[in-house]
């Protein structure tokens, strides 16, 4: 079996629909994907038709954007949770609120040394979409300021920036404990990915465990081997579930489904401790 337990749609920063997402990772040869899109749900049903009409299955999921006391940005992946699960829902709510509030303040900063109006910057939004700084980036790129994503955030989107602006997120430990009350499988993103910005210290790792941290993606691009080392050491400390994972993002990133893959046994382990959704065959 492949599996990839890390995809976006254009629900959130990815630029496919969810179906497509599905119908890409069948093309790729997947048998299993996850739709994981930052804090929102709503790409599920969706991607769960296109799931029964490819024979794909899907893991339902989403990815929570967190933040450290000392400002460091965290991801945190959730498996098979309940999406009304109220304690869930009003947490990530208010962090995708925050994260509109924060791309107008941003686009105004910006937009006094750019071509760049808010409408500009909505036109790369889908529907219902959980905004954020792809999105700026792609009305970057339309207006020609920057040639792709990647420019713009290794430039005038990075958090060194005079553009940037910070938003509401959640402590990890308290996403972790509230994907746990919602029935879903806690595992944390592509943590030693330190090109995209400071990484946590091993304080945040115990408080996540101890909270009911599940596994730890190790097997992403963005994780350094030396990081990797430090990670398996972690997992098999503390008994935590190991993944591999694409992050794939259609053409918003060069991540290519299957790039890195889970194992059989751990995707089993998840579905037996999601509690709150199923797989969907």
């Amino acid at each position: 079996m492949r599996i990839d337990l890390h995809a976006h749609s254009n629900v959130s920063d990815g630029t496919q629909a969810p179906a497509d997402v599905v119908g890409s990772a069948a093309a790729a040869g997947l048998d299993v994907v996850a739709l994981t899109d930052h804090d929102s749900t709503d790409g599920w049903a969706g991607a769960a038709a296109a799931a029964r009409q490819t024979g794909v299955a899907l893991v339902p999921g989403m990815e929570i954007s967190c933040r450290t006391a000392e400002g460091i940005s965290v991801h945190l992946l959730s498996y098979l949770h309940d999406p009304s699960h109220p304690g869930l829902l009003e947490e990530i709510t208010k962090a995708k609120d925050a994260r509109q509030t924060r791309a107008q303040k941003m686009v105004t900063l910006l937009a006094e040394d750019y071509p760049l109006t808010w409408d500009d910057v909505i036109h790369h939004v889908a529907p219902g979409a959980t905004l954020g700084r792809p999105h700026i980036a792609d009305a970057l790129v339309a207006a020609g300021v920057v040639e792709d994503r990647a420019e713009a955030f290794s430039s005038i989107l990075t958090s060194r920036s005079r553009y940037w602006v910070q938003h509401y997120a959640p402590e990890p430990a308290l996403a972790v404990e509230l994907v746990r009350a919602a029935g879903g499988v806690p595992v944390f993103a592509h943590p030693v990915a330190s090109a995209r910005g400071r990484i946590v210290g091993e304080g945040t790792y115990r408080e996540m465990i101890d909270a009911g941290l599940a596994g730890l993606e190790i097997y992403h691009r963005d994780n350094p081997e030396d990081g990797r080392a430090f990670l398996r050491r972690l997992a098999d400390r503390y008994g935590l579930l190991v993944t591999g994972s694409s992050d794939y993002h259609g053409t918003g990133k060069p991540n290519l489904l299957g790039e890195n893959v889970t194992s059989p046994e751990v995707f089993a382990r998840i579905e037996e401790l999601g509690t709150g959704s199923s797989v969907i065959r």
